[in-house]
Formats: structure tokens, C-alpha cells, sequence
């Protein structure tokens, strides 16, 4: 942000709730809040007053979009489970029991984010052969961005915002 001085550049974060450290600015303050929606905004918010205070009177803090996925980036993935056969083509029964934790939440963002029950943890135990790097970029392009966008409401919430940055620039 301090090199890009240009008016028009925005920046954006993408950091998973599961595991982000107990430094990260606000973490402490928020951690109480036992909705994962409401400590994510709280979170986001910490993040964003954080930069502020670091570029004082400098305008440019006003480009951040502060992002922090619920609960992790695999949890985007439950937004269309059979995606993952792209991937792993022979995988039917492991997809399946993807669809069936998937349908037990109200979207793929709720998927907790327990040490054996975070999205990736399912996703590993069912497909060891899951590599995030890989397979979760494949997946998720698979799905699309009109899929994430439908199935995961604070996913959606980011990208709208970054839709309207065009308008506010």
C-alpha cells in the first residue's frame, strides 16, 4: 500500500478464520463473539481500524477491503461438491459424503471450524490426496465465481464490494 500511490489501486485480504493467530489485530477483543459471522466482521473491522492507525492522516488506508473467509478457503468448495470429480474423476462415494455434510448446513460457510470438522479436514479425510494449492484452485474455478457467490453469503458480501469499487473510484 505504501508503494501503490495511485488513487485508484484498492486492496483486498483473504485470510481464513480457522487458525488465524492470536496477534491479529483485534483478535482478542473479538474471539468472545461465538456467531463465526459476527467475529469475522468484527475481525475485518479491528483489521481495517488497524491499517488506519498505521497510515495515519495518509488517505490511502480508505483502499482496503479487509476480507477474512468463514471458516477457511475449503469451505468455499462445499458450494458445489460434485466439482471435486473434475478433479478426482474415480471419487463418486467421497463426493457424495461431501454433498451429504454440505446439505447439513444452511450454507458452506457454516461448516465449523472444529480440528477434526473444518472443511479442510473433512475434505482431507475423505480425499488424502487434497492439495490446496492444486486441487483447491481447480476445484473452485470449476464452481465458479456465480457459484461461490450463491452459496456463500459473506463470500458474496466481498465480491459485491469489490464490484462496486468501478462506482467508487
Amino acid at each position: 500500500m505504501k508503494q501503490d500511490r495511485n488513487p485508484e489501486s484498492w486492496f483486498t485480504t483473504m485470510f481464513d478464520l480457522y487458525k488465524l493467530p492470536s496477534d491479529f489485530p483485534g483478535y482478542a477483543d473479538c474471539r468472545p463473539i461465538t456467531d463465526p459471522r459476527k467475529r469475522v466482521e468484527c475481525l475485518e473491522e479491528k483489521f481495517r481500524l488497524d491499517v488506519e492507525g498505521r497510515f495515519g492522516d495518509d488517505p490511502i488506508h480508505q483502499r482496503i477491503v479487509p476480507y477474512i473467509q468463514l471458516h477457511e478457503f475449503e469451505a468455499l468448495l462445499f458450494s458445489d461438491p460434485a466439482k471435486f470429480l473434475d478433479v478426482f474423476p474415480a471419487a463418486h462415494s467421497e463426493v457424495k459424503q461431501l454433498r451429504a455434510v454440505a446439505a447439513q448446513y444452511e450454507s458452506p460457510e457454516d461448516i465449523d471450524d472444529g480440528e477434526t470438522t473444518a472443511p479442510s479436514k473433512r475434505i482431507l479425510s475423505l480425499l488424502p490426496n487434497y492439495v490446496k494449492p492444486v486441487s483447491g484452485i481447480l476445484i473452485a474455478r470449476g464452481i465458479g465465481l456465480s457459484g461461490l457467490r450463491s452459496e456463500c453469503p459473506h463470500f458474496r458480501h466481498w465480491f459485491e464490494r469489490l464490484s462496486q469499487l468501478d462506482s467508487i473510484v
